[in-house]
């Protein structure tokens, strides 16, 4: 079994080192996602939030943020997010 890495469940040691799969253009670490996305709204935090639910596993995403914390942004990042059928409000909602 893969995680967000795509390195395999027993192979964690330093993972939070490492680039999220769904980033891979980005040059942000996974310790560095978490305290981005932990933080107060704004333009970075949008743009990898939002690349992160357009690129992401559906189970990955919620390693990194709560349903609650996606439905209540949804709308504002819908244009950046393009056509993810699964993450449509009723999806969303049946999460959390």
């Amino acid at each position: 079994m893969r995680d967000c890495t795509g390195a395999r469940a027993h192979d964690r040691h330093g993972e939070g080192e490492l680039r999220p799969y769904f980033l891979w253009d980005e040059d942000v670490s996974i310790d560095e996602l978490h305290h981005i996305l932990a933080g107060p709204d704004g333009p970075r935090r949008d743009q990898l939030l939002a690349k992160m639910l357009r690129e992401a596993r559906d189970l990955d995403v919620w390693n990194f943020v709560r349903p609650t914390e996606v439905a209540r942004v949804l709308e504002r990042l819908r244009r950046r997010i393009g056509r993810r059928h699964a993450l449509e409000p009723r999806s969303v909602i049946w999460w959390t």
